[in-house]
């Protein structure tokens, strides 16, 4: 049996480049702290924007993203008393890795898939009204369907349905811009972006950046007090 070995690569265009994994971060991370080193951003929302950036290789995502003043707070402090993280789609819960809290995604079961076809929305949407007081005081994520932001906006105005925070981040040409503008503009608390870009990756990424923080005992006099 061979094994892999710690070695460069052949390829001439992999010369210098890192083979290992923990190389590899490293020499990503440099990157990503050269090229937003300009920016003076916030050291506050640093950690998520670092993240963002790494698992999307986009730095437009350090302009563009939007962060509630209270959103770094209370997303550390949801995960610190192990509040659920609800997802609008499997790809989104599959990458959320760093928190040991439950991360829930429904748009599977058949009583959202009846529920949807019955309302003429989709699954997301669904999901997230038949969960509805669920969703309350935990971290509501969405990296795929800017239809599950609008329900999202909609319970709050319907049913004062209060996350501790969403973070909001679809993508796509149809209804994404339009519904991360909505949150951002409304008075829920939310990590989100301005236009189309954004995707599960980059959800996953801002969630796991919270859990990252929740895990920093030093973060303790910030988020308690």
């Amino acid at each position: 049996m061979n094994h892999p070995t710690n070695t460069n690569w052949s390829h001439p265009l992999a010369e210098g480049l890192p083979a290992g994994g923990a190389d590899i971060e490293r020499r990503s991370h440099a990157i990503i702290d050269e090229k937003l080193a300009g920016l003076d951003l916030p050291t506050t929302i640093l950690p998520v924007v670092r993240r963002v950036v790494h698992a999307s290789a986009d730095v437009s995502f350090a302009e563009t993203l939007r962060i509630g003043p209270e959103a770094i707070e209370r997303g550390v402090r949801a995960i610190r008393d192990g509040r659920p993280i609800f997802c609008d789609v499997r790809m989104l819960q599959a990458g959320i890795t760093r928190s040991e809290c439950e991360v829930v995604c429904r748009i599977r079961d058949d009583e959202i898939i009846v529920a949807a076809k019955a309302a003429g929305c989709t699954r997301a949407a669904a999901a997230f009204e038949l969960m509805g007081e669920q969703l309350n005081d935990s971290i509501v994520a969405v990296g795929n369907a800017p239809t599950a932001i609008w329900k999202l906006l909609e319970l709050a105005e319907t049913r004062n349905i209060r996350p501790a925070v969403v973070v909001g981040l679809p993508v796509g040409f149809v209804g994404a811009a339009e519904s991360k503008q909505a949150l951002a503009e409304s008075d829920l608390c939310s990590i989100t972006n301005v236009g189309p870009r954004g995707g599960s990756p980059v959800a996953a990424a801002a969630v796991n950046a919270l859990a990252v923080l929740a895990k920093d005992t030093t973060l303790n006099e910030r988020t308690d007090e």
